[in-house]
């Protein structure tokens, strides 16, 4: 296969093999950690789980990685970018013990939300200097586009495993908040990991070379102004900008029932945390497989319909099959449901990724996608905020459910009406 194949030729590059096992084990233990706390926000059995918890939970995990993104570049320019991913595991393995300590000691909710909150603000940092290091530690340009493609894969799969690997030990597990904070110190076990591995490596070697001098407050003001500079040039490129609104709408909706799932298994489905806890991870699993298929269907359907098309048939998929799937509130139709969604949900970003990129000029490209960022994230935020108001406690809202599949069909039309006016 080619891509083991790349991997293979990269892998003999000792320095890229130092790099890929720092973010292996870094993401591996954002995957613990994220798995972590979900499981202490939605089924620890001494806590009545509320879509407003959960909704809580999402903007902590997500909103860091949004906010600060565009800015985390301007810091990383000012630091050497081996003492970011040494200081930054650090800094989150002890967070992430003091948040095990917080869980255990049953504090109030915003004491334990401020401590998880530090930990994934920091990991925005660890990943952007993952990202920055890279060109240094591969030896021509070649081997860096293979490395761009097969390392951030990698490290979702680590974070895949590391979900996984927390599922088990929860599950496994006594119930109480006493496993939930073991798997919080599984994750900060493994931060540990990545920063005593980044100590391998020179501490010049992923650069700067020169730390820029520039002020602080100049570069951030500068990266702002930047940001807005991005945004005209979207919305002068129209096939990209509704491109990028269908597939924020279409997060918006994946967002909504992520938060219904999670309600179901906690309540509708078993009286069990734990079974629950093993339900939700199906869940999970399942979606996963469709964004795998996606991967492997979308080059043939872009081929066919086109980038807009296949979005337009995602959308359009995802309106008919996820009330016929979704309002039943059943197990097995629900599942089957996630990956119908997983699979139009990735499918559709896969194709707008490629719109964006080659709709935007290369001198924005890099400001549209830190929006592209925010908007993505943000609309999953939004969805658990929306669904906070609409969901009764045990997730079986038909409302919620109807009104997600008329969006999608809003998004199918609109965007065919678009692509209609184009073709013209």
């Amino acid at each position: 296969m080619p891509v083991v194949r790349d991997l293979r030729v990269l892998l003999r590059l000792r320095d890229f093999r130092r790099l890929l096992a720092v973010r292996l084990l870094s993401q591996a233990a954002d995957g613990v950690y994220q798995v972590a706390l979900a499981a202490y926000v939605v089924f620890s059995p001494e806590k009545q789980a509320s879509p407003t918890a959960i909704a809580s939970a999402m903007a902590v995990l997500l909103l860091p990685y949004s906010l600060l993104g565009p800015f985390a570049g301007v810091l990383l320019d000012r630091w050497r970018r081996r003492q970011v991913l040494l200081h930054g595991n650090l800094l989150r393995a002890a967070l992430a013990t003091v948040t095990a300590l917080l869980i255990v000691a049953r504090v109030p909710d915003w004491l334990f939300y401020a401590s998880a909150l530090s930990v994934t603000a920091v990991n925005r940092f660890v990943l952007a200097g993952l990202s920055a290091s890279l060109p240094r530690v591969v030896d021509s340009r070649e081997r860096l586009v293979m490395a761009n493609s097969l390392s951030p894969t990698a490290g979702t799969l680590a974070a895949t495993v590391g979900g996984g690997l927390a599922f088990a030990v929860r599950v496994a597990a006594p119930e109480g908040a006493g496993s939930d904070a073991w798997v919080v110190l599984l994750g900060a076990a493994l931060y540990l990991s990545a920063a005593l591995c980044s100590l391998l490596m020179p501490i010049g070697l992923l650069g700067p070379d020169t730390p820029v001098a520039r002020r602080l407050g100049a570069a951030l003001t500068g990266t702002a102004r930047g940001l807005v500079a991005g945004l005209r040039h979207l919305a002068e490129r129209r096939t990209a900008s509704y491109a990028l609104a269908a597939m924020t709408l279409m997060r918006f909706c994946y967002g909504a029932l992520t938060v219904t799932v999670l309600m179901l298994c906690r309540y509708a489905w078993t009286s069990s945390e734990s079974k629950g806890m093993a339900l939700l991870g199906l869940a999970v699993a399942i979606s996963g497989a469709g964004f795998f298929a996606a991967a492997v269907i979308t080059p043939w359907a872009v081929s066919r319909l086109g980038r807009l098309g296949w979005i337009v048939a995602c959308a359009a998929a995802a309106a008919v099959l996820e009330p016929a799937l979704g309002l039943p509130f059943e197990r097995v139709p629900m599942l089957i449901a996630a990956f119908v969604l997983g699979l139009t949900t990735q499918g559709a970003k896969i194709a707008t990724d490629t719109v964006v990129q080659s709709s935007v000029d290369d001198a924005f490209r890099g400001r549209v996608f830190s929006l592209y960022d925010v908007l993505f994230n943000v609309a999953f935020v939004g969805a658990a905020a929306v669904a906070a108001l609409m969901l009764p406690p045990d997730g079986r809202s038909a409302l919620l459910v109807s009104a997600i599949a008329a969006l999608y069909a809003v998004v199918a039309v609109a965007l065919a009406g678009f692509r209609g006016r184009e073709d013209a």
